[in-house]
């Protein structure tokens, strides 16, 4: 018995020393986010009473926040894990446009970037409220995107500059929103010429709608919702409907990998003729917020990757990076340090 827990005690060790030693390599891969930059409107308030004019409360407005959200959050926190990297996407010159542009971080090099004057910036407008003493909690939220799809001329301005962003990258992140900025014959493209190049080049979708239109890149980090939807089935607790649903996936894809994100159960890493993976949550099933954790997961994923990680090597690093971030309120990012710690403090 001591023989068998001296060996676990090992193998995780060296878990422990592979996870750290992938957070040091991420350090300065060049990685492109291409996608949809939405701006996330967090408005906070104090409750103050219930309204006469109808069964509702009333809020007494506190402050006002914007962070990128989307392709944004994604490209954040590949430069908060150390990543050199490069957004390319619309932003408009509205005010939303103008207040999103305003606060990305240098950190992101904002070459890709076009700014239509016709183009209207999508927001996410979160409203919080609590008490003097008491944790915001999310009330309502108000989308506010454009009717017309995006112009082809603004469209191609953003191919155009994706073209150029991946000649030097180790990879490359689509996050695809729904926008229509995003293409699947214009990924395909993008994935036909990173093969041509002499080194391997991850390319990884993350695609809100249409996951199945995108066809033999290298992985997908879909939440089991969105599984569901796209298959049309449904998981719970159920591993048989899950295998056969990551399977499902693989085939319809041609993926290298799938990852299958399950909130408190974890997450599932499916690879062709090999054995699935279930990778326990990381952290507390007490969460502050999931807004943008399926983002950190992509960048993780997608760095580490660049790094020269497996795929089991990046999922279990991601999941660490996600279980960090749903314990922070709003659109948020991890750091190296924070996911070092994690990491060590863990035993992997």
């Amino acid at each position: 018995m001591r023989d068998a827990t001296v060996g676990m005690n090992a193998h995780a060790a060296e878990h422990t020393r592979t996870l750290v030693s992938l957070i040091a390599a991420c350090r300065g891969k060049r990685v492109v986010v291409f996608g949809d930059l939405i701006a996330d409107e967090f408005v906070y308030g104090r409750i103050a009473r219930v309204s006469r004019e109808a069964p509702v409360l009333i809020l007494e407005y506190d402050t006002t926040e914007i962070v990128p959200g989307g392709a944004g959050n994604a490209a954040n926190n590949v430069a908060s894990l150390g990543g050199m990297v490069t957004l390319v996407s619309l932003v408009g010159r509205d005010e939303a446009g103008r207040r999103l542009f305003k606060v990305l971080p240098r950190s992101v090099a904002r070459s890709g970037l076009s700014r239509p004057g016709a183009y209207r910036t999508p927001v996410k407008t979160r409203i919080l409220a609590g008490g003097i003493h008491s944790a915001k909690q999310q009330v309502v939220r108000i989308d506010r995107f454009a009717n017309e799809p995006v112009l082809d001329a603004h469209r191609a301005a953003a191919e155009r500059a994706a073209r150029r962003a991946i000649a030097d990258a180790d990879a490359v992140l689509v996050s695809d929103y729904g926008s229509g900025l995003v293409q699947p014959r214009f990924v395909a493209e993008l994935a036909a010429s990173l093969r041509k190049k002499q080194r391997r080049v991850p390319i990884l979708i993350d695609s809100r709608y249409a996951l199945t239109r995108y066809r033999g890149l290298t992985a997908c980090t879909p939440n089991e919702s969105e599984v569901e939807q796209v298959l049309g089935v449904k998981i719970d607790d159920d591993k048989t409907v899950l295998e056969r649903a990551g399977r499902t996936l693989l085939r319809r894809t041609r993926m290298e990998c799938v990852l299958i994100t399950r909130g408190s159960r974890g997450m599932a890493l499916f690879e062709p003729d090999r054995k699935t993976i279930h990778i326990p949550i990381f952290g507390s099933d007490q969460i502050a917020d999931v807004t943008g954790a399926g983002d950190t997961v992509m960048a993780t994923m997608t760095l580490a990757l660049a790094a020269g990680a497996s795929f089991e090597s990046a999922a279990r690093l991601a999941n660490y990076a996600g279980g960090l971030v749903v314990m922070k309120r709003g659109t948020a990012t991890v750091s190296a340090a924070e996911l070092r710690r994690a990491v060590r403090g863990n035993g992997a």
